[in-house]
């Protein structure tokens, strides 16, 4: 399907709105309140098988000088099947707004470059070679299908695309983030990446970014149908997409078990790891918040 004909063009501008302008909020302090989003597929997760944060001083005080920016760059599109969308990101700039936003809420040590662009593959990631963080227009595509595949309307899966992908620019934002500060990382990467994703979305986006979380454990649940459990995934430096499905519920449970209780009630989460979903997601808004104080501009 060419996700951006004229007919679906406006369904896939609002993702790229929604994805880099919601971004912004993640260097603000204020934190909005997050309601109750719709509980994830049934179908999906039969697939597979607390408390606000204390205040923390942060590891370094003194705030870091501010020596670089979040910079745009606008590749050459060379797929038709997103030439016609790549013009309308360009001439509405959105992705000069959204680094204009987060220019002035941090400082970076050095210029990290914001793209999107036909990959000639379903991926999203970080370069510490060139500093740039890349959304390929394919994982957009990836996220449509496979919200379809589980019988999603066009709608829904457009919406749950838009959500799904502003998870994984967060993650690929925390890597950034990891890299450009040297912050400390006592474990897995990735599994900080995805609990800095969790923590920016539920704690500093509200109701769209707890969508973001649940859409993301959806197409985990969705992908491990898809998946093999061969030894080149299982020595893969991600968490299996059955982890991540169960560490995504295990977060927005956490951030509010009371608002969240049909996580637990549905069977969606086994309770013996629900009781222990308050403590992580406390430890991950601390340790983050703590990490990016000396970052944050004033």
């Amino acid at each position: 399907m060419n996700l951006v004909s004229r007919k679906n063009l406006a369904n896939m501008t609002l993702s790229v709105v929604i994805l880099f302008a919601g971004s912004a909020c993640f260097w603000s302090s204020e934190r909005s309140s997050v309601d109750d989003p719709a509980e994830p597929a049934e179908e999906n997760v039969n697939a597979i098988a607390t408390n606000q944060p204390r205040s923390t001083q942060p590891v370094n005080p003194a705030k870091r000088r501010d020596e670089g920016d979040f910079i745009v760059q606008h590749l050459d599109v060379t797929s038709p099947a997103y030439q016609e969308f790549d013009r309308h990101v360009r001439s509405s700039r959105l992705l000069e707004d959204a680094a204009e936003k987060l220019n002035r809420s941090l400082s970076l040590p050095r210029d990290v470059f914001l793209r999107t662009k036909d990959c000639k593959e379903v991926n999203a990631f970080y370069d510490p070679n060139d500093r740039s963080i890349t959304i390929c227009y394919e994982l957009m595509g990836h996220f449509y299908r496979i919200f379809k595949s589980a019988g999603e309307s066009d709608e829904k899966a457009y919406d749950k695309m838009n959500d799904a992908v502003r998870f994984v620019f967060v993650h690929e934002l925390g890597h950034a983030l990891i890299d450009q500060y040297k912050l400390p990382v006592a474990g897995n990467e990735e599994d900080a990446a995805d609990r800095c994703s969790a923590y920016v979305n539920l704690k500093e986006l509200g109701e769209d970014g707890a969508r973001a979380v649940y859409a993301a454990a959806d197409a985990f649940a969705i992908e491990s149908k898809q998946g093999d459990n061969s030894k080149r995934n299982l020595a893969d430096e991600h968490l299996l997409r059955e982890q991540r499905f169960y560490n995504s519920l295990c977060m927005i449970y956490g951030s509010d078990p009371e608002k969240h209780s049909r996580i637990v009630e549905g069977g969606y989460l086994p309770k013996e790891r629900a009781v222990r979903c308050e403590g992580e997601f406390r430890r991950a808004v601390e340790s983050w918040v703590s990490l990016l104080e000396p970052w944050r501009k004033a």
